[in-house]
């Protein structure tokens, strides 16, 4: 690994955090593998990034979004050069089965090209005039500097669906990832300065909480987007609510998968399975939650535990593995503390339930995939966002009775209902709280070109991804000209 990937990337240059000080990266599947010193930066660090992308500003925002656009066709095609490095730092760090860092990846390639695609259409609209001889019609423009606050469960794509919109909209940017995660932040800023992409334009400033404060701080910050938890997010939100600080937040979620009585159970199985233990549960849209009418609970969960209970954790790195452990010790503790908290609620184990530990493991933080049934529906488990491979199986009285229960939550990223009625299909999809819907399909994830997006304390300010992310990163003005 070049040692300037751990550094700060600031007006075109690596550099360490100006105190000096450095945070150990640690492989969460082996805790004998250490990345490396990272540096550990203050609110020093985050003004000069800050500084930069300012004077950086009025040449990017001159260059127009078709000539930008040329920049993240070429950061798409080195990232594409270099996809199983970044893929291998992924797994590496943050812990995910490869083939899911490889699957983000082509998450990130993906997000570039929809992006590098809408410079031709990101514009505005003529209209009628109401007197003579008058022009009218509209155009955005960027915003200024933005701050991207990322986190560390996709430390590719999550970064890639804030800087191409930004960078697309005519933004500079500030890159403020995970501590957890910064050699995958590091390398997305290498690609796009091997792009070509000019001095300052895009910076990174790796570091945790004083970092990411000075940026909310920051006058010249224009715009936030956040991606993390509810608590951080409305700490964002309210730290800058006295300068009117622009803000996209996209929070936590509690995701429901409803299965009906008349559900293809197998199917049911497959999704759950799938949006429950895929990358360990620790996805915003994560299935956490099995909503199961009771007539048809038990062969459901027969069917369930059977898949569950079969599965094999491991490294990441490791072609036998079909479940990662968790980024580090904090979120397996929590997870262990979740099912410990379920069962004194009434909860029973039916699979799972500790740490996974066996001789031929590292030490890491690995977590049993764990399936709980009786989990009453507002118990902590049932309300309450995990970020772990633990499941939560609530029974449900009829169809009615499983859509009160999945709305019942203060989140409302996703929501999943298993039919084989087309009415029930279109009217759960109708009466689902959550931004992201889907029927007899795994319920995590959208397409690059979908808005990315949640309802309620999910999300707060435009979706990300999709042509409806602009409308963070750019102001919309009108104009009436007289001839």
């Amino acid at each position: 690994m070049s040692q300037h990937l751990r550094l700060n990337f600031v007006d075109g240059l690596w550099a360490r955090a100006e105190s000096g000080l450095t945070r150990e990266n640690v492989n969460p599947a082996d805790f004998s593998d250490v990345l490396g010193e990272f540096a550990e930066s203050g609110g020093v660090d985050a003004d000069r990034a800050v500084d930069a992308a300012a004077a950086a500003l009025p040449a990017w925002r001159a260059l127009g979004p078709i000539k930008r656009a040329a920049h993240l066709t070429e950061a798409g095609r080195l990232l594409a050069e270099r996809a199983e490095e970044v893929a291998a730092a992924i797994t590496r760090e943050q812990g995910k089965l490869l083939k899911e860092a490889r699957g983000e990846v082509q998450r990130a390639l993906a997000v570039l090209e929809f992006t590098a695609g809408q410079a031709r259409t990101l514009g505005g609209v003529t209209v009628p005039a109401e007197d003579d001889r008058t022009f009218a019609y509209t155009f955005r423009r960027p915003i200024g500097v933005v701050g991207l606050v990322t986190p560390w469960n996709f430390p590719l794509a999550i970064p890639m669906w804030k800087v191409a919109p930004a960078l697309l909209s005519g933004c500079t940017a500030v890159l403020k990832p995970s501590p957890l995660t910064p050699l995958t932040s590091a390398l997305l800023v290498e690609v796009f300065q091997q792009a070509g992409l000019p001095d300052g334009v895009l910076n990174l400033v790796q570091g945790d909480v004083a970092a990411g404060e000075a940026l909310v701080a920051n006058p010249a910050v224009a715009g936030i987007s956040f991606t993390g938890s509810l608590g951080v997010g409305t700490a964002i939100h309210t730290g800058g609510a006295h300068r009117l600080l622009r803000t996209q937040l996209e929070l936590g979620g509690k995701n429901a998968v409803v299965v009906c009585d008349d559900a293809d159970l197998d199917k049911a199985v497959d999704a759950v399975v799938h949006g429950a233990f895929g990358q360990a549960g620790q996805r915003c849209s994560a299935t956490s939650r099995a909503v199961v009418d009771v007539r048809v609970r038990d062969r459901f969960l027969d069917l369930l535990v059977a898949r569950v209970a079969g599965l094999r954790v491991g490294p990441g790195d490791d072609p036998a593995s079909q479940l990662c452990p968790v980024v580090n010790t904090v979120r397996r503790d929590a997870a262990l503390a979740a099912i410990a908290g379920a069962q004194r609620d009434g909860g029973k184990v039916l699979c799972g339930g500790g740490p996974e530990e066996r001789p031929d493991l590292p030490e890491g933080c690995y977590v049993q995939p764990t399936v709980i049934r009786d989990v009453p529906w507002d118990s902590e488990l049932a309300q309450e966002e995990v970020f772990g491979p633990v499941l939560a199986v609530v029974d449900a009285d009829g169809f009615d009775d499983a859509i009160r229960i999945a709305n019942s939550v203060k989140y409302g990223m996703s929501g999943t209902v298993f039919t084989a009625s087309q009415a029930r299909a279109f009217e759960a999809v109708e009466r689902f709280e959550a931004g992201m819907l889907h029927v007899n399909r795994p319920g995590v994830g959208a397409y690059a070109h979908l808005p990315h997006v949640g309802a309620k304390a999910s999300q707060y300010g435009p979706p990300e991804c999709s042509p409806e992310v602009f409308d963070f990163y750019t102001e919309w003005h009108s104009a009436c000209i007289g001839y």
